[in-house]
């Protein structure tokens, strides 16, 4: 049935993020709403924590002059106190935007110039020494709010606040009621959030995102979603990505789940197993992860163990594909479950996991029917900053693997010039922050938002993408070629942790890939391969022949222009906070084009 337009604006009974929060936390009350750790014990927080800490905050943002519109930043990894400043600063109508905490003091800085912030969350001293380091560049910010104490005891600063101290203002306000009285006059229109672009392709622009953009999610999505109230997540990726603060801020809200935070990135796969979620949602990095230490398990089974293993997911496998089995398939895949694939779901922590989701970036069909196969249903969405972080997904019970899925009811996707995607709904950012020219760039007259994105779209509806414009190599022959779907088959090696395919007007297509470090570090010492540091470890040629014979493999899945002719061996480990790698861990090209150019020179 067609959905109008009236249809997308209110959520049981409310028509803004804040209201329906303000309604979920008295529904709720003291059920658990937050999990975290402490000295390595669970600690559990309540609707109630949630609402009453929010509106001490929110009074004592009020009190420091905070008004309607303005911006307040967020710098801090995931934490419950995150969510508390998030939905404070958006029920009093400011608009609060996360910060990454690889940014360097110089990024911190024009973040704060471009946002006209007056009032900075820090998480520790180390995110204050950013400040510190560049206050003089960003006199706008007035008040420094510090979350955590430890290495602080004698610090003080006139314009530095402890967070405790924050709690304190606000219980201590003369006008309580003025939260309240602010949160109702928050309208649909107003921002719920500004999330910044990453800044590859210039100054990094705030896109804000509209209390009515996320009520959309809400309601599009209730068919596809399906959340429940006794779900258990797990938040770890950044909550300055759209992905995760539509996962693990709004949607809670919307469906009264309960959101686990990791004790850290390097801990995810630990506390996975800890919390079991039953929906998950990640980027493929993740995923790809998951899957390579699986492979490399498998592989010190033994050769009864690996032939067990290896029989279990060929059952999987055809059990996932056959929406009618046999009584032999089905009993087959009984014995598979209880011998394998129960144990191996319960290592992952996906023991619960009913639905899990991939997005950011295109994945690998042949890793999404891997997960099918061990008994994960992974379906993959689409979806920008600038469309609230979904436009399209596979619905659960229609999963198409290799497609990004369909749009999302009420939302409109067309195939534009040159191939591009374009999309049209109530999902759609208001516009970048103060940029009107660099909006009008992004969106048509008519409300066409241009994705940037090659996409083709099948007789069904279902969208799949093939690469990004700016990425699409032309070769010299005049061969248009789109390197992700190359990039994507060699991701899927265990051995391989990221790829980037090179050949713009050149003759031929060649590669620079990044190695897992702990898959390659067990293969070299499984074979007593000598190596000192990561550097070594790339230049040792039982490596490079590993990698060879994964090249060599990928190419008989591509026409011979397709093929990769030669590689290189990218020599140093990167993390997030090189410039080479976003927050979410994927490669930018342009930062790896310039600075491994004498690399890729070698191979031509």
């Amino acid at each position: 049935m067609e959905m109008s337009a009236q249809d997308f604006r209110t959520f049981k009974g409310q028509r803004t993020v804040v209201g329906l929060w303000a309604q979920q936390c008295a529904h709720y009350g003291a059920r658990v709403c937050h999990r975290e750790k402490k000295l390595g014990i669970w600690q559990e927080y309540s609707w109630t924590d949630y609402y009453q800490t929010a509106r001490q905050i929110g009074l004592a943002l009020m009190d420091l002059g905070v008004g309607h519109g303005e911006v307040v930043l967020i710098l801090s990894e995931d934490r419950r106190e995150w969510l508390y400043a998030d939905l404070a600063a958006a029920a009093i109508g400011a608009i609060p935007s996360g910060v990454y905490t690889t940014d360097s003091a110089k990024q911190l800085a024009y973040l704060a110039n471009d946002s006209g912030a007056r009032v900075l969350f820090v998480e520790n001293d180390e995110q204050l020494d950013k400040w510190l380091e560049a206050r003089e560049t960003m006199p706008g910010v007035e008040h420094v709010i510090v979350l955590d104490r430890d290495g602080l005891a004698t610090f003080a600063h006139p314009q530095v606040m402890f967070y405790d101290d924050l709690l304190a203002r606000g219980a201590a306000a003369q006008n309580p009621q003025r939260f309240e009285e602010a949160l109702q006059k928050v309208q649909p229109e107003d921002g719920r959030m500004m999330i910044y672009t990453s800044g590859t392709t210039g100054p990094p622009k705030g896109a804000v995102i509209s209390h009515r953009n996320v009520i959309y999610q809400y309601v599009a999505g209730q068919g596809v979603f399906d959340m429940k109230d006794t779900d258990e997540q797990l938040c770890f990726l950044p909550l300055c990505h759209v992905l995760e603060r539509l996962v693990s801020v709004d949607l809670p809200i919307a469906h009264g789940s309960t959101v686990n935070f990791a004790e850290s990135p390097e801990t995810v796969f630990d506390n996975m197993r800890e919390v079991s979620p039953d929906t998950f949602v990640g980027v493929p990095r993740i995923w790809e992860k998951i899957y390579s230490r699986v492979m490399i398990l498998r592989s010190e089974a033994g050769w009864l163990g690996g032939k067990v293993f290896d029989w279990a997911l060929s059952v999987g496998a055809r059990r996932a594909a056959n929406d009618s089995p046999s009584p032999l398939l089905r009993l087959q895949f009984a014995l598979a479950q209880v011998t394998v694939l129960n144990n191996l779901r319960r290592m992952l922590g996906l023991a619960n996991c009913r639905r899990a989701g991939t997005g950011g970036a295109p994945s690998s069909p042949d890793l999404i029917r891997w997960y099918h196969a061990i008994g994960v249903p992974m379906i993959e969405a689409f979806g920008m900053t600038e469309t609230t972080a979904l436009a399209t997904i596979n619905p659960v019970g229609a999963n198409r693997v290799g497609t990004a899925g369909r749009a999302l009811p009420g939302t409109e996707i067309k195939i534009g010039e040159g191939g591009e995607l374009m999309m049209r709904g109530p999902g759609i950012f208001a516009g970048y922050w103060n940029k009107p020219d660099k909006t009008a760039e992004t969106l048509t007259p008519d409300g066409w938002l241009l994705s940037g994105d090659v996409a083709r779209i099948d007789e069904d509806g279902y969208m799949s993408i093939t690469g990004r414009i700016k990425d699409i190599i032309i070769t010299a022959g005049g061969k248009n070629i789109t390197p992700a779907e190359i990039e994507n088959k060699l991701k899927f090696s265990p051995y391989i942790s990221d790829a980037v395919v090179i050949g713009d007007r050149r003759k031929y297509l060649t590669c620079l890939i990044m190695i897992d470090q702990e898959n390659v570090e067990k293969f070299a010492q499984d074979r007593a391969v000598p190596f000192s540091d990561f550097g070594s470890l790339t230049r040792a040629p039982q490596v490079r022949d590993l990698i060879g014979g994964i090249v060599a493999e990928t190419n008989r899945d591509f026409a011979q222009v397709e093929q990769i002719k030669d590689f290189r061996l990218i020599d140093i480990l990167l993390t997030a906070e090189d410039e080479e790698l976003t927050p979410t861990m994927k490669l930018k090209r342009s930062y790896v084009n310039e600075r491994h150019a004498a690399l890729i020179n070698q191979m031509y």
